[in-house]
Formats: C-alpha cells, sequence, structure tokens
C-alpha cells in the first residue's frame, strides 16, 4: 500500500478536527458514549479521505488513443505527447527572435 502524502494527512487531519466539531455543535451532546462515538466516527471520515488515492490533473481515463501521438502509461492511463516542431521557412514567426532564420 503507498504511503500517504502530506496533503492527503493534512486533510485527514482537517477532516477529523471540522467534522467532530461540527458533529458536537450540531448534536449538543454531553453524554460521554455519544462524545465518544462522534469521535469515532470522525476517526474513521478522516481516515477514508487521507487514505483516497490522489487525483490526476491532466489526463483521461480512456485508453482509445493509439499511435506515436500517446503513449500508455504503465497504470493504464493515455496520455498525449505534442509532435515535435520543425522550421521549414525562411520567414519569422510571432513570437521568435528576429536573427532566427
Amino acid at each position: 500500500m503507498p504511503r500517504p502524502t502530506a496533503a492527503q494527512l493534512a486533510y485527514g487531519s482537517a477532516t477529523v478536527v471540522f467534522s467532530t466539531v461540527a458533529l458536537l455543535l450540531l448534536t449538543r451532546t454531553t453524554d460521554g458514549i455519544a462524545v465518544a462515538a462522534i469521535g469515532i466516527a470522525s476517526l474513521a471520515l478522516g481516515l477514508l479521505v487521507a487514505m483516497r488515492p490522489p487525483l490526476r490533473r491532466g489526463t483521461r481515463r480512456t485508453g482509445t488513443a493509439t499511435g506515436p501521438a500517446a503513449s500508455a502509461a504503465p497504470d493504464g492511463i493515455t496520455t498525449r505527447v505534442p509532435a515535435p516542431r520543425s522550421h521549414t521557412g525562411g520567414e519569422a514567426r510571432v513570437g521568435e527572435h528576429s536573427l532566427r532564420r
């Protein structure tokens, strides 16, 4: 099992604190057993948030792209690789230096 990142631990800890405070304020309980149950439920929720696998940004889980423009990562996520640029003309393009001809 992979280790959780620092961000996952921070989100899990914040979830435990805020859910405990929210549940204690909403239920207005003073009984020791109810407070313990709220604490256990908040810890379980924080553990669930902390151990959730991180989402990958900028990738799609399609698996339908093939060919030289796509590469498949070992975990099955397909990513697009841009084609290399080539300068064929002698004219300067927008954003390029005038001495590059």
